[in-house]
C-alpha cells in the first residue's frame, strides 16, 4: 500500500489557527473526519470538575438554528454521524458520511461546535446519565483501582488527578449557565485540527472546511493550557479502596511515563510491549496469569499523551493474591530495568510493530486518526514513511535506558480496590 506522506497529504493552516489535513482515498465512497479542539478539563475551573466533558456531550443537543430533532434528522437523512467527546487537554470530534454528503456533515458539525444553546431539559438528562454512570463505576473495582492510582500518582491540582467526567458532587452542581460560559470562553478554531480522509478531492475538502470554520474567531479563547510537569515520586505508596461484597480485587501499579512528544517514546513503546503486551500480554501476562495462575487479566499500558501519562501494569486478582501478584509484577519491572531484552524479543516486537501498522491504516477512520495524531504530536507528514526505520533503529540498550529512566521498582505507586 502507498503510505500517507508529505507526497499525498494536503496540509493547510488557516489564518485563525485551524489546521486541515486531507488524504484522498477513492477505494470507498465514504468520507471521515477525525479531529480535535484545543479545550478540555485542563481548562476548567478547579471547582467545576467535569464541566468540559459535560459541555462537549451537550453540544449535539441543540443550536441557535436546529433543535435536537433537527440535528439528528439532518444526519440520519443522509446516513451520517458525528461524535464529540471531552478529554484532558483536547475535545475530540469525529464524523462520517458519503462523500457527496460531506457538505451536510460539515454544516451540522460547524453548527454544533459554534452555536450550541445547551437546552436545559437535555442538560438535565445528560447530567443525570453521567451521575448514574459515576455511581455505577463507584462500585466497580477496576475503575476504583484506576482512580486511586491516578489520585496517588498526580497531586491535587494536576489535570490528571481528577476524572475528566467529574465527581457526583461536582457534576450535580454544574448549570446551563456554566456550560454556556465555558463554551464562550474556550471554544474556537485556534489549535483546532481537522483531518478529512476519503473519496473527495483535497482542494474541495479544504474549501468545504474553510467555508464552515474559516471565519471562526474567538478573542476570548485562551492559549494552550500549560503542560504540567510530571510529579517527582521519591518513595513508593499504596492507595487502597475497600468495596465490601466484591469477589475480585483490582490493582494498578506504575509511575509516570514519557509524553508522546518525548524522543524516547518509541523505545518506551517497545519496552512496554515486552513487559505486558506482546503475545499473551508479555512477561507480566506469562508470569502472573499463565505461570502464577493468580490473575484474571494482567497487562501493561503506556498511555503517552500531551502531558506525561502513566506507564502502568493492571491486573484483576483473587483478593488473597494481591501481595503475591504485586511482587511478581515488581519482579518483572525489576528485570526490565536491569537486563537488556534479548535479541529475539527485540526482533519479535519490531516485526510486530511494523507488521501491525498496515492494519491501523485499513480504514478511513484509522488513517484519519493517524493523521490527527501525527499533527497533534508534531511527528511530521513523513512519520509513517520513516516508521520502519524508527522502530528498527531502536536498540536494546536504548530500551533498557528508557525503562530505567521511568520505571523504578522501589518507587511504584499502587492503587488497589478490594473487598
Amino acid at each position: 500500500m502507498t503510505l500517507p506522506s508529505s507526497q499525498n497529504i494536503t496540509r493547510v493552516v488557516l489564518d485563525n489557527g485551524l489546521t486541515i489535513l486531507v488524504y484522498e482515498n477513492f477505494a470507498a465512497q465514504s468520507v471521515v473526519i477525525q479531529g480535535s479542539l484545543q479545550v478540555g478539563s485542563a481548562y476548567e475551573p478547579a471547582d467545576k470538575n467535569g464541566l468540559a466533558s459535560l459541555t462537549a456531550s451537550a453540544l449535539m443537543r441543540g443550536t441557535t438554528t436546529r433543535d435536537f430533532t433537527a440535528i439528528h434528522e439532518a444526519l440520519e437523512d443522509v446516513g451520517a454521524d458525528i461524535g464529540v467527546g471531552g478529554g484532558w487537554y483536547r475535545t475530540n470530534i469525529s464524523g462520517k458520511s458519503l462523500a457527496e454528503d460531506l457538505p451536510t456533515l460539515l454544516d451540522v458539525l460547524a453548527d454544533v461546535l459554534r452555536h450550541p444553546t445547551f437546552p436545559e431539559a437535555h442538560v438535565d438528562r445528560l447530567r443525570g446519565e453521567i451521575i448514574t454512570g459515576l455511581r455505577i463505576r463507584s462500585q466497580d473495582t477496576r475503575y476504583r483501582a484506576n482512580r486511586a492510582f491516578y489520585e496517588a500518582l498526580y497531586p491535587e491540582g494536576h489535570p490528571y488527578h481528577a476524572s475528566v467526567r467529574g465527581s457526583e458532587e461536582s457534576v450535580a452542581a454544574l448549570s446551563v449557565a456554566d456550560l454556556a460560559a465555558f463554551h464562550q470562553a474556550t471554544y474556537g478554531a485556534q489549535g483546532m485540527i481537522i483531518a478529512v480522509v476519503g473519496a473527495i478531492n483535497a482542494s474541495d475538502a479544504v474549501e468545504l472546511v474553510r467555508g464552515r470554520f474559516g471565519d471562526w474567531h474567538n478573542p476570548h479563547q485562551p492559549d494552550h493550557a500549560p503542560v504540567v510537569d510530571a510529579p517527582v515520586i521519591t518513595a513508593g505508596k499504596r492507595a487502597v479502596v475497600t468495596l465490601p461484597g466484591k469477589t475480585q480485587a483490582d490493582i494498578v501499579l506504575g509511575l509516570v511515563g514519557p509524553s508522546r512528544q518525548s524522543p524516547d517514546f518509541t523505545a518506551a513503546q517497545l519496552a512496554n510491549s515486552v513487559l505486558g503486551q506482546f503475545g499473551m500480554m508479555g512477561r507480566v501476562g506469562k508470569s502472573v496469569r499463565e505461570q502464577g495462575g493468580m490473575a484474571y487479566y494482567a497487562y501493561s499500558q503506556l498511555e503517552g499523551g500531551i502531558a506525561p501519562l502513566p506507564w502502568a501494569v493492571s491486573a484483576g486478582v483473587n483478593p488473597q493474591n494481591i501481595d503475591a501478584a504485586i511482587q511478581k509484577i515488581t519482579d518483572e519491572i525489576q528485570r526490565l530495568t536491569t537486563e537488556a531484552i534479548s535479541e529475539e524479543d527485540l526482533a519479535d516486537n519490531q516485526a510486530y510493530f511494523t507488521g501491525h501498522l498496515p492494519l491501523q491504516l485499513e480504514s478511513n477512520e484509522g488513517i484519519g486518526d493517524t493523521l490527527h495524531n501525527m499533527e497533534l504530536y508534531g511527528r511530521g507528514l513523513d512519520y509513517l514513511v520513516n516508521y520502519r526505520d524508527l522502530i528498527y533503529s531502536t536498540t536494546r540498550e536504548q530500551i533498557l535506558a528508557t525503562a530505567q529512566r521511568y520505571l523504578h521498582p522501589d518507587k511504584l505507586v499502587i492503587g488497589i480496590a478490594t473487598p
